[in-house]
């Protein structure tokens, strides 16, 4: 065999990609000897041998220390935002545990990622700001405006980003209206709904589905020069 055959043989396994920044959580569940399931922020990682998290802050010394054993089973999953969504989940075992100069977790790299897309319908990602409103006259609350911006659109949806005061505000579902101001024509409300909510270090992501039929989306989609037969 040649040296450069030798070269083009493929001699290692392909290592999955790991694709989350540093900084955002990851869902952490162990099942021995009791279930537990913790959200952790990502420290960092090398592809094909570990991946650190911060382990979690509590005020006991003697917490979790039943499930975050070298060698248990780990189940992680997360979310990556984009045009389709997608959530990830691996099953890995823990590697390491530090305590010096900071407390981290350390999982074996996986040997698989899964992933699955969370929405049907491709979505165009976008930076607009924009804000959710919930009227006073509906379920007899005061009148609500969060303001941050649309990340991404489709004539089904869009997901919404605000920053909050802590880590540990959400929306609830509920039937709401996404404000946005046309250089135009003014203001454009569109009648929609809160499907979930997720809190990261402060930084709230929504997910709203779009009433069917409303004329305002193609408005919206319009301004922003998207065109509708692409999605």
């Amino acid at each position: 065999m040649s040296v450069l055959a030798s070269l083009a043989s493929p001699t290692a396994p392909k290592v999955n990609l790991f694709k989350l920044h540093p900084g955002k959580s990851i869902d952490i569940e162990i099942n021995h000897p009791v279930k537990v399931r913790l959200k952790l922020p990502l420290i960092g990682y090398e592809l094909g041998k570990y991946i650190i998290l911060k382990s979690p802050v509590t005020n006991k010394s003697t917490s979790y220390q039943d499930v975050l054993v070298e060698g248990n089973v780990v189940i992680a999953r997360y979310i990556l935002e984009g045009k389709h969504g997608e959530c990830f989940a691996f099953r890995s075992t823990i590697k390491h545990i530090t305590q010096y100069p900071e407390s981290f977790l350390i999982l074996n790299y996986p040997i698989k990622i899964e992933s699955r897309q969370l929405r049907l319908q491709q979505r165009i990602v976008t930076h607009l700001p924009a804000s959710v409103v919930v009227d006073a006259n509906k379920e007899d609350l005061q009148a609500i405006r969060l303001n941050g911006i649309i990340t991404d659109i489709s004539t089904k949806g869009c997901g919404f980003l605000f920053k909050a005061y802590n880590s540990e505000v959400t929306v609830k579902k509920r039937d709401i209206f996404v404000s946005v101001q046309h250089p135009s024509t003014g203001e454009i409300k569109i009648p929609a709904r809160i499907c979930n909510s997720r809190n990261d270090q402060g930084n709230v992501s929504v997910g709203i589905q779009f009433f069917d039929g409303d004329k305002q989306v193609s408005n919206l989609l319009e301004h922003l020069f998207i065109n509708e037969s692409l999605l």
